[in-house]
């Protein structure tokens, strides 16, 4: 979709120093979870745009995306100050790493990573499917929805940045030719959590990757 107006639904803290926009859906607009979309403000007469992943499980009215909150930034704390009603421009969806209906979805996530997570999670367990999520995060954010995930029957494993992930990758996936497994976060993130993928008996060269910087 071409870059289009649209309204804030809801902006909250789900964490320290983050925030989760509700959006408007747009007419036309249509994405899977871990896909990401394109916010433009502008600030002081210049056009500042960042990308942002959706960590909503579906777009059919609204649909979240969980931004980090950085005091230097040049996009997040203006998203931080918007209001109900306040209008964004976006443009996307954009990525190829995102859910495809897959019954059985293991998610590795770290720092912003837990936004895509939580949405394919959630979807999955809409559809009927298993699900999986270890997230690594020394601050964790949006632990009520991991507490219902968790509720709901997913396995998830929220561990601190110092904590090896091969334990609870190899806990957390279920071994078999249906799962789908995905990684979101930061370059070491990724490493690490490919490595310890590869550790755990997993396939990295079969992993949805997505690199956030």
């Amino acid at each position: 979709m071409e870059a289009t107006r649209t309204r804030v639904r809801d902006n909250r803290v789900v964490g320290p120093e983050t925030i989760a926009l509700d959006l408007a859906t747009p007419d036309g607009f249509d994405a899977r979870p871990g896909q990401f979309v394109k916010l433009s403000l502008d600030v002081d007469g210049e056009r500042r745009s960042r990308f942002y992943t959706l960590s909503s499980p579906t777009v059919d009215d609204t649909f979240e995306v969980t931004v980090g909150v950085d005091p230097d930034g040049e996009v997040a704390p203006y998203l931080a100050e918007l209001e109900t009603g306040d209008s964004v421009t976006m443009a996307g969806p954009f990525g190829s790493a995102h859910y495809e209906d897959e019954s059985r979805t293991t998610i590795l996530a770290g720092g912003p990573g837990v936004g895509p997570a939580i949405g394919i999670a959630e979807r999955t367990l809409d559809d009927g499917g298993e699900t999986a999520v270890v997230y690594r995060d020394d601050d964790p954010v949006h632990e009520d929805r991991l507490d219902a995930l968790r509720e709901a029957g997913a396995t998830v494993h929220i561990v601190g940045s110092d904590v090896d992930l091969t334990d609870p990758t190899a806990d957390a996936l279920a071994g078999d030719a249906d799962e789908q497994v995905f990684v979101y976060g930061f370059a070491d993130f990724l490493d690490a959590a490919t490595d310890a993928l590869a550790a755990a008996g997993g396939d990295p060269d079969r992993a949805k990757i997505e690199n956030f910087g």
